[in-house]
């Protein structure tokens, strides 16, 4: 599975953004600007996080960084690196996960600037 974190503008501290899968979308976001991972694809995984005791979605091959997840929160300063959704979202991005891993799919994630967004590029990748 390829889902697309879609970035808006940055405002301050606080960088939103739209998490999509096969075209539909599935929650927002939030990061810390100072602490946003770059653009790019990165596999992702479902584990057991030892740091806030569940199991959720670790981002790998993240330059420079590790334990990059994805994982609750409201506000910018409940992350230092990872990508936050809203508290009711989290368990939701973790099953889709989870189901695409168990049906033998591997996951990645493309972080992208909206500007740089095309929905066709969804498109492609199911071609």
């Amino acid at each position: 599975m390829l889902l697309y974190l879609i970035r808006d503008q940055p405002h301050g501290e606080a960088q939103r953004g739209t998490l999509t899968a096969d075209r539909q979308t599935v929650c927002t976001t939030l990061e810390r600007t100072s602490k946003a991972i770059p653009e790019g694809i990165y596999r992702i995984r479902v584990n057991y996080s030892p740091h806030f005791r569940r199991v959720l979605p670790l981002l790998y091959f993240v330059p420079g960084r590790s334990g990059i997840r994805i994982h609750r929160g409201t506000r910018p300063q409940h992350s230092e690196g990872c990508i936050l959704v809203p508290p009711d979202r989290e368990e939701k991005v973790t099953r889709l996960l989870l189901d695409a891993e168990k049906s033998g799919e591997e996951n990645y994630i493309e972080v992208r600037a909206r500007e740089r967004y095309c929905p066709e590029d969804e498109q492609e990748e199911e071609q």
